[in-house]
């Protein structure tokens, strides 16, 4: 319970607890942030338990409420504490796919988790289905999102995926070790949520000082960009002509 708190990001707390029965009060940051933790937290919960339900080194030997129990655990804490109750080294490489997904996409904004935050995930979500359906706007629970906020999610994702990218790479180049143990270290470091295969102890000091530079790009870096693409907004001193390239 103290996980999900903590993920949920202190202005949603605050505003569940003066409206917790007034659901039509509801910010869309809130709404966004308890839509995607439900959605989150049941499809991790089940690809977690599909991939792992067999394997003899982690839910195997579990009886069936116990392997459960793990695989919705494993699915919260993945987005904020970085706890775990299996020794995620011998967990299967599809399974370290999907605990890369859910701590690149973090917790709540204010929260105690890092990632890019499940707002801008949801964001970018919505203007995919948008763009799909053929809408020049994108509403969110009945309200209109503005342009800036499209430019603030996408330059945010595009940040994040540019940094684990380029120190996965690096740490692969340096190291020689397996991508998929490379790349959960990695989105983990960024996403400060802590889990770890037990790479990181053994890599040498370069790499290991990628990661910790990672922390802090993690940690500081989406948050900085949120805060300077909200707080800058010039006005254009003049206009290029439209042109579309292609897309696609």
């Amino acid at each position: 319970m103290a996980i999900i708190l903590g993920s949920f990001g202190y202005p949603v707390l605050a505003q569940l607890r003066k409206e917790f029965r007034h659901v039509h009060r509801w910010s869309m940051n809130t709404n966004l942030v308890i839509f995607m933790f439900v959605i989150l937290f049941f499809v991790g919960a089940v690809a977690f338990a599909a991939f792992e339900w067999s394997n003899p080194n982690t839910l195997g030997p579990m009886p069936i409420i116990d392997k459960i129990q793990t695989a919705f655990f494993h699915s919260v804490q993945a987005r904020s504490s970085g706890f775990n109750t299996v020794d995620l080294a011998k967990a299967n490489p599809e399974t370290l796919l999907v605990l890369d997904i859910l701590m690149f996409i973090g917790a709540g904004p204010g929260g105690t988790g890092g990632g890019i935050k499940v707002t801008t995930f949801a964001v970018l979500m919505f203007i995919v289905f948008a763009e799909l359906r053929g809408d020049s706007v994108v509403n969110i629970f009945g309200k209109r999102l503005s342009r800036a906020v499209h430019r603030e999610a996408i330059t945010i994702a595009l940040f994040a995926v540019g940094a684990v990218m380029a120190a996965t790479i690096a740490i692969v180049y340096i190291s020689k070790e397996r991508l998929d143990f490379v790349m959960f270290e990695v989105i983990s470091a960024f996403a400060t949520v802590g889990s770890s295969t037990g790479l990181s102890a053994s890599l040498d000091p370069v790499s290991q000082t990628i990661l910790v530079v990672l922390m802090f790009v993690g940690r500081i870096g989406p948050l900085t960009i949120g805060a300077s693409l909200a707080l800058k907004q010039r006005p254009p001193l003049y206009q290029f002509p439209k042109e579309r390239p292609a897309i696609g």
